[in-house]
């Protein structure tokens, strides 16, 4: 049987992961269909909450080692559990890469890991607008060594599907989704669900609140207010069946509404049949309004940049020019302005100027 191409691969695995916001009896595919994908021993979804126990989701095989991490204060207790805590990662990174050798092998979580067989882990950590954490690991066989950087990469393209799905997951507890209706009510934020053609088929009353944000269009259509927004908005809509366009889209302070975060989530398999034959699920979540440029994780999550884009549009945003952003950031400027490029592409806009002002709009998450 011929081997799927990776972008392919990738492409199927995102499906499976907006499936999972709504079923989340399919979290487990979806984990095992990445780990093929980075050639992973397995992975696993931990949510973290000042609220609630710690949570756990992986991959049926892994169950004794979740028992294992989740056993006695062995998760308490970890150092490589504090160090994902306090880091936060913004994109996939190898646990020991915030490690000594010594704390390796003093952590309960290490030791476990390795006496079950596996080496390397990488971990990416996923803040929730309630303040939960959501941590994204994988892991690998002592005998397959550890990650490269190209794996990481692959991994860090779908870190923001799992972002968005994992925003709807929290918002319906982890649980599978009911009908279309109990749908938008219980996730508390305001939603919608259109067809392909962006039409909507169904809205909270929370969305139907926010005209200062939402406009109508004839034939029940659906647009944002804010022109360059609405641009982002409108392309997502159309090209809702690519999975590289961008799906997560900032909306500026108007008056006294804060900032806002309009995702748009493809409705796949199980969710498309919960919302009977829907297209996409809009949703909106709110920003904090300081004085600083969004960080590099911010801006990553917004617009799908990779790290290192993102880490570039942040030195711009800070007033460095092209050069100096690559400089700083360690690239040859050569490089820098083909981010740039791919930077302008994904936030809609063509130059320099604008693309700053749009940076300066979003900031950082409550």
């Amino acid at each position: 049987m011929l081997e799927m191409p990776r972008n392919e691969q990738a492409f199927a695995i995102v499906d499976l992961i907006y499936e999972a916001a709504f079923a989340a009896e399919r979290w487990p595919d979806a984990l095992e269909a990445a780990s093929a994908l980075s050639r992973s021993a397995g992975g696993a979804i931990f949510v973290v909450s000042d609220h609630a126990p710690v949570r756990a989701i992986g991959e049926a095989h892994l169950q004794p080692l979740l028992d294992a991490f989740m056993a006695k204060d062995n998760w308490a207790a970890s150092q490589s559990v504090q160090r994902m805590l306090s880091a936060r990662p913004a994109s996939f990174a190898r646990i020991d890469e915030f490690m000594t050798g010594e704390e390796i092998e003093r952590d309960p979580i290490c030791t476990s890991a390795k006496a079950f067989g596996v080496g390397s882990l990488v971990c990416t950590s996923i803040s929730m607008p309630g303040g939960e954490l959501f941590l994204f690991v994988f892991l690998r066989w002592l005998k397959d060594g550890d990650y490269d950087q190209a794996t990481i990469d692959l991994l860090n393209g779908l870190r923001p599907h799992l972002a968005r799905a994992g925003l709807i997951a929290q918002r319906l507890g982890l649980e599978r989704a009911g009908t279309a209706v109990s749908v938008l009510g219980d996730m508390g934020l305001p939603a919608a669900v259109t067809n392909g053609s962006g039409r909507v088929l169904l809205a909270n009353s929370l969305l139907d609140g926010m005209a200062d944000v939402f406009r109508s269009l004839a034939h029940g259509g659906m647009a944002l207010v804010d022109e360059p927004a609405n641009a982002l908005f409108q392309q997502a809509v159309v090209q809702n069946r690519d999975n590289r366009v961008v799906r997560s889209i900032p909306v500026p302070v108007v008056r006294e509404r804060p900032a806002l975060i309009v995702h748009l989530l493809p409705l796949r398999r199980a969710a498309h049949d919960i919302f009977s034959g829907a297209e996409i699920l809009v949703a909106a979540t709110t920003v904090s309004v300081d004085a600083t440029i969004a960080s590099p994780s911010i801006l990553a999550a917004l617009f799908d940049l990779t790290p290192a884009e993102a880490r570039l549009a942040t030195a711009l945003a800070s007033g460095r020019s092209t050069q100096e952003a690559a400089m700083e950031i360690g690239i040859a400027v050569k490089s820098a302005r083909s981010y740039l490029e791919r930077i302008f592409r994904k936030t809609g806009t063509n130059r320099q100027s604008q693309l700053v002002a749009l940076l300066k709009s979003a900031r950082s998450f409550v």
